[in-house]
């Protein structure tokens, strides 16, 4: 073999042994990470339409987390909800039960 092969071998070899180790030593994403990341690629993406706030429920803080605010909403895709408080829902058009009415970066409660 010629010291450019070699050489070129040791480079490939060494490359793949580099990205082996940065995704097998990376971190598996926790359900909040996920959860934070389904909202911001939904507030990019989401389509709004109208939709009724039914019930809102405080959550006791639990595991060192921060006490949260539970918002159970409906919204139709082809109409329109009138009865109760009103609010914007921003949904996925390709799956409309992934939805939201507030983001980090969007708030859809009219006041």
């Amino acid at each position: 073999m010629d010291s450019v092969s070699l050489y070129s071998v040791v480079v490939v070899s060494g490359a793949i042994a580099a990205g082996a180790y940065a995704v097998l030593r990376r971190k598996p994403k926790g359900p909040a990470e996920l959860e934070r990341e389904r909202r911001t690629w939904l507030d990019g993406i989401g389509r709004i339409t109208d939709g009724t706030v039914i019930d809102v429920q405080e959550m006791a803080p639990a595991n060192g987390h921060h006490a949260a605010v539970l918002l159970i909403y409906k919204y139709d895709v082809a109409g329109v909800c009138r009865l109760g408080l009103p609010t914007s829902v921003k949904y996925d058009p390709h799956n409309p039960g992934n939805s939201l009415v507030v983001s980090e970066s969007w708030m859809g409660l009219r006041q």
